[in-house]
């Protein structure tokens, strides 16, 4: 199946959220969207082709969606997709397959990421509030995702962050 448009994607579709630890631009993205097009081009679970599709924002996040009304991506297959964007990294300079950050706007705006630990004592330093905007990548669905990837802390799981 073709890549389809990220926007066309049902609500109910399933997608994952990779969030690069620095931003690209230039040559860096260009490879790392050249190969993850690619790879989708051709994704397949057990031999069907996925409708799947991706979406690029702040020259660091990545969401790849599958259109689970049409066919699930099964475990062998996200591993495939996981094992493309860690090999990636290399060759990207960045860190897009790890977890344990938080990402979030600063006050003028730059999109920053951080570790759960420094996130906490930028707020134990005033420096982030419940009104940071935070991009929650833990979001599961096309419809999580729409309603809620960038918003204000306190809305999100690192709301636990600011009170530690």
């Amino acid at each position: 199946m073709p890549i389809v448009d990220f926007t066309s994607l049902p609500d109910q579709s399933r997608v994952w959220v990779f969030g690069s630890d620095q931003a690209l631009h230039g040559e860096a993205e260009a490879r790392l969207l050249g190969e993850v097009d690619r790879f989708l081009a051709q994704w397949k679970a057990h031999g069907v082709p996925l409708s799947c599709a991706r979406d690029w924002r702040e020259e660091r996040f990545l969401t790849i969606g599958v259109d689970t009304t049409e066919e699930n991506a099964s475990g062998c297959s996200i591993d495939g997709l996981f094992r493309t964007l860690q090999a990636l990294e290399r060759s990207v300079g960045a860190r897009i397959v790890a977890g344990g950050r938080v990402f979030y706007r600063d006050a003028d705006g730059t999109v920053r990421a951080t570790t759960r630990a420094e996130f906490a004592s930028l707020a134990e330093r005033g420096m982030v509030s419940p009104e940071t905007l935070v991009f929650d990548t833990s979001v599961t669905s096309a419809g999580e995702w729409r309603a809620r990837f960038e918003g204000p802390a306190r809305a999100t799981w690192t709301a636990e962050l600011l009170s530690r």
